[in-house]
C-alpha cells in the first residue's frame, strides 16, 4: 500500500449502528463541514453479512430463530468465497477495492481538499470485518433505543411510505407482529456486533454517540466526533450547521408519518405499538437494551418524574 493510500484510509470514518437511528441526519450535518466527504449507504455490510435465516423464519416460527450471517455459517467451507482459509488472498484485495471505490466518490465531492470521509454503513452486522480491514479508521457508534428503531421501521412498512419505493412492503395484521420480531432481532444482533467492534477498536479512534444525546445537543456531539476524526471545526460553524438541519426546519411535506424524516421524538414506541407488539419486542431486545443502558436510563427518567 502506498503512503497516499494509507493516508486516505486513516481519514476514513465509519458510522455504524442501526438503521433508523438518525444516521442520515448526522451524515448530512457532517457533510457540511469543509473538506468532509459523505458516503451514504454503500451497503457493503449487507453483501458481507447476508442474514441467516431469512426474515420469513420470523413468520414461520413460534419462537424467533437465532439470527446469524451467511459468512458465520460458511466461513470454514473450502469453497466459500470469504472463508478463513483464503483470507490472506481476499482480505487485501477487498480492502483495496473498498478503498478505491470510496476514494473515487470522495474525490468527486472534495477534490484535493478532502480531510475526512464519513461512511454511513447500514449493514453494521459486518462491523468486525470492516474494522479489521481498516484498523486505522475511525468508528462512530451511533446508538438509539431499539424500541424506537423498531417503531420507526413499522411506520416505514406502511402503504405509500418512503421505504416502499426502496423494496419494502406493506405489513398489515399478523404481518406487523412478525415484522416487529424480525426488526427486534436485527437491532439486537447489530448492536451486539458494533459493541464488540467498538470495544476492540483503538480508544483514540472511536466515539459512542447516542441518538438521544445528539438530539439534545447536536453541537456538543458533533464536536466530539470532530475531535476523534481530527477535524478542527469551531462551535460557531457547528452551530450554524445544526441550525440548518433542524427537524423543525424541514418542509411539512418532507416530515411526519410515512416520511424518511419522521418524528425526532424518543419514546414514541409507547403510543405507536400495541401491547402485544411491545411484549414481543422487549422479549427479544430486553437483554441487549439492558446492556446498552436503556432500561437503566428509562428507570432513572421514571424516578425523576415521580
Amino acid at each position: 500500500m502506498t503512503s497516499s493510500q494509507q493516508g486516505s484510509a486513516d481519514r476514513l470514518t465509519w458510522i455504524l449502528g442501526s438503521s433508523r437511528s438518525g444516521s442520515t441526519w448526522l451524515l448530512k450535518m457532517l457533510a457540511d463541514i469543509p473538506g468532509a466527504a459523505a458516503i451514504d449507504d454503500p451497503h457493503i455490510g449487507h453483501h458481507l453479512g447476508t442474514w441467516r435465516p431469512i426474515s420469513l423464519g420470523w413468520a414461520a416460527a413460534e419462537q424467533p430463530p437465532e439470527l446469524t450471517t451467511l459468512r458465520a455459517i460458511k466461513r470454514e467451507k473450502p469453497s466459500y468465497f470469504f472463508n478463513d482459509r483464503y483470507e490472506h488472498v481476499w482480505r487485501p484485495a477487498l480492502r483495496a477495492l473498498i478503498e478505491a471505490r470510496f476514494s473515487a466518490e470522495a474525490e468527486e465531492q472534495c477534490g484535493r481538499n478532502r480531510l475526512a470521509t464519513f461512511v454511513k454503513e447500514p449493514g453494521s452486522q459486518a462491523a468486525d470485518l470492516l474494522l479489521s480491514l481498516f484498523p486505522g479508521s475511525n468508528l462512530i457508534f451511533l446508538l438509539r433505543d431499539g424500541r424506537d428503531v423498531v417503531d420507526s421501521w413499522i411506520d416505514a412498512y406502511q402503504r405509500d411510505s418512503w421505504a416502499i419505493h426502496e423494496g419494502a412492503f406493506a405489513a398489515d395484521g399478523d404481518g406487523r407482529l412478525d415484522l416487529v420480531r424480525w426488526q427486534s432481532s436485527v437491532w439486537s444482533y447489530r448492536t451486539a456486533a458494533v459493541t464488540a467492534a467498538y470495544e476492540g477498536h483503538d480508544p483514540e479512534r472511536r466515539a459512542l454517540v447516542r441518538y438521544e444525546e445528539l438530539l439534545d445537543d447536536p453541537v456538543r456531539e458533533l464536536h466530539r466526533i470532530c475531535t476523534v476524526t481530527g477535524l478542527d471545526v469551531g462551535d460557531t460553524l457547528l452551530r450554524r450547521i445544526e441550525e440548518s438541519h433542524r427537524f423543525s426546519e424541514l418542509p411539512a411535506r418532507d416530515r411526519g408519518s410515512g416520511r424518511e424524516q419522521r418524528a425526532a421524538r424518543p419514546g414514541g414506541w409507547r403510543s405507536n405499538l400495541t401491547d402485544e407488539e411491545c411484549e414481543a419486542m422487549e422479549r427479544i431486545m430486553g437483554p441487549q437494551l439492558e446492556r446498552a443502558g436503556y432500561l437503566t436510563r428509562e428507570s432513572k427518567r421514571i424516578s425523576a418524574a415521580a
